[in-house]
């Protein structure tokens, strides 16, 4: 090999890094505000604040948590829709995005067009609960009464439309069953009358359930996942106690605006997927009740979101629901 070879071997090693430098994303260049839409103090808030502060310490900028509540989900959904396409304004919502587009049909913005999945952090499964007194121990025993008695029964939710309301009705629309919907302002409303028996049945988020079931006030009839909870190790999943399919959850993922520059996406799933990994901060969902998702990538978290819309319309549009 001669010196000019050579030469141009050197040029080009040495410029090889520049050039990996050129394409890595410049992200961020500024702190990230993470949108949340929904109050602080609650179940979605603390997780993204656990996020935003274990960010804060391996990103070159801090990740800041900005609660924008109003309408459900709409106006800090909105917010990120119409933010700059960089990747410096991010999203973290919940299952209640997928169903905007059915239950919403005049959204000051289009929830698929106007947003890119980054990552899906994980899922909080739903608990199909009863009174603790209603002649009911096992999944099966409660759809056969519901059948033989239809209209008979009342369920509670958190609301109208809400993840509560489109999980019973998965239950009734899949099984061809019949029960009153009594919708509550908020599962703590609700709760008084499933304690008292008044209103028996309520599927809820496996977090807010988890210590009226400890403390025997409800009874857990199965778990819809497909793993059990850790923390009600003999409550069986939907598929164990005979109905496999029957999956619903609240879960967590990051989006970003339509438009965010692909290595932008990709970076921020990176960056989410490591303080995922982390064992302290597994722990830490874990006793939220969240199954972390191991697949960060937003190719993943775009698939699952799709499946989500279209469970969720379906069940939606068979069963007639309506906000008003």
């Amino acid at each position: 090999m001669n010196r000019r070879d050579l030469l141009g071997l050197g040029a080009a090693a040495a410029l090889a890094p520049v050039a990996a430098r050129a394409q890595a994303p410049a992200w961020p260049t500024q702190p990230v505000r993470l949108v949340v839409p929904f109050a602080a103090g609650g179940p979605t808030d603390i997780p993204a604040r656990l996020f935003a502060d274990e960010l804060s310490k391996i990103l070159p900028q801090r990740v800041i948590v900005e609660n924008r509540t109003g309408a459900g989900v709409i106006v800090g959904s909105d917010a990120v829709a119409k933010a700059p396409k960089d990747g410096q304004t991010l999203l973290y919502t919940t299952v209640a995005h997928s169903v905007l587009r059915p239950l919403f049909p005049r959204l000051p913005f289009d929830p698929v067009a106007d947003f890119t999945p980054v990552s899906l952090i994980g899922v909080i499964p739903m608990v199909i609960t009863v009174n603790k007194d209603f002649p009911a121990r096992t999944l099966q025993e409660l759809v056969d009464r519901i059948r033989a008695e239809p209209g008979k029964y009342d369920y509670a939710s958190s609301g109208n439309g809400g993840a509560l309301h489109l999980a019973t009705e998965l239950l009734l629309r899949r099984n061809n069953l019949r029960a009153n919907h009594v919708p509550y302002r908020g599962t703590a409303a609700a709760m008084p009358d499933v304690l008292n028996g008044s209103v028996p049945i309520i599927i809820d988020v496996a977090t807010t359930c988890l210590p009226f079931v400890q403390r025997g006030e409800t009874r857990a009839l199965a778990v819809m996942d497909e793993q059990r909870l850790p923390q009600l190790p003999d409550v069986p999943t939907t598929a164990e106690a005979g109905f496999p399919g029957l999956l619903a959850y609240t879960w967590h993922m990051v989006m970003a605006p339509s438009g965010t520059p692909a290595p932008v996406v990709d970076a921020a799933a990176a960056a989410f997927g490591k303080v995922a990994a982390e064992p302290g901060v597994r722990q830490r969902l874990g006793d939220l009740a969240m199954r972390v998702v191991d697949n960060n990538s937003p190719a993943y978290a775009a698939t699952w979101l799709e499946a989500e819309r279209t469970k969720w319309e379906t069940i939606i549009q068979e069963a007639g629901i309506r906000v008003d």
